[in-house]
């Protein structure tokens, strides 16, 4: 009997802890929190939207973590070039906005960064670098592509719980 107790209540604090991420990629989640902030990031603050337009921005934001795991595979994220841009950026950004370095707001904006710069330089080797004619094709392929190879669920519950906040 003890041991059912024990099962049932792993089950729910695992169900919990997934209820608290909006998706996951290769077993690493993508927090509501994280998510959240990206959006209202870059819509202006703005968090009432429809489910359609959260899940539409969830493949977009998706389809760029997968960029920037590629390009971490491809060892783009220990380049010199790559390492001390960042190293310039995260000076640059803490001589702006002196925040601590355990500022929530901080590590987003510096880890948005780096992976934007990941992401940049990936875009530029499998993309950029060819024809004009064919970089959306190509692109759509290499999503494609990273969406087979990496697991990736989506949390629906918790997308239809955000566009009603």
């Amino acid at each position: 009997m003890r041991a059912v107790y024990c099962i049932i209540v792993l089950g729910l604090f695992t169900s919990g802890a997934f209820a608290q991420n909006v998706a996951t990629i290769n077993g690493k989640p993508i927090t509501t929190k994280e998510f959240m902030w990206f959006y209202k990031k870059n819509h202006g603050g703005t968090a009432n939207v429809s489910t359609k337009d959260l899940e539409a921005y969830l493949n977009q934001y998706i389809n760029f973590k997968l960029k920037v795991l590629d390009a971490k595979e491809m060892g783009l994220d220990t380049d010199t070039a790559y390492l001390a841009e960042i190293k310039n950026y995260e000076t640059t950004l803490a001589a702006q906005k002196r925040p601590t370095k355990s500022s929530m707001v901080y590590t987003m904006v510096l880890n948005e960064y780096k992976e934007a710069a990941l992401m940049f330089n990936a875009s530029e080797i499998k993309i950029w670098n060819k024809s004009k004619d064919d970089q959306d094709s190509l692109e759509r392929d290499w999503t494609d592509n990273l969406r087979k190879k990496y697991t990736v669920k989506i949390n629906q519950n918790e997308v239809k719980k955000l566009a009603k906040l």
